[in-house]
């Protein structure tokens, strides 16, 4: 792998952190209802799942794995987005417009690992 291509993966796994510490910090922000408890403990785990999956797909052991792994994250991103329109914002402006910014990383990520997935099978 050349240093072009090291540094894409590096950005890649930064990205995909960078989201799910967005994730996180949206998720605090969130009025407290039953319905944002139960559906945030989703989207936080889909979220993070996103660069873990990532950083095993770089770990993998054969090209199937890596397939897989690389499956996973875009199985991820989608859900992270499914749970991050459930959310209620309570109508707030600021929220509301974090919540697009956040759904618009989540559909860019899947394009992504689709695209991954699309050249390595």
């Amino acid at each position: 792998m050349n240093e072009s291509q090291n540094f894409k993966q590096y950005d890649l796994e930064d990205r995909t952190f960078q989201f799910a510490k967005r994730v996180r910090e949206f998720v605090k922000k969130l009025p407290k209802t039953i319905a944002n408890i139960e559906d945030s403990r989703q989207l936080v785990n889909a979220s993070g799942s996103v660069g873990a999956n990532y950083i095993e797909a770089n770990e993998a052991i054969s090209k199937k794995d890596f397939v897989f792994r690389i499956k996973i994250c875009r199985k991820e991103s989608k859900e992270s987005r499914y749970w991050l329109r459930l959310a209620d914002t309570n109508s707030d402006a600021n929220l509301e417009q974090e919540r697009a910014d956040l759904i618009q990383e989540a559909t860019e990520l899947m394009n992504i690992f689709g695209a991954i997935m699309r050249k390595s099978e």
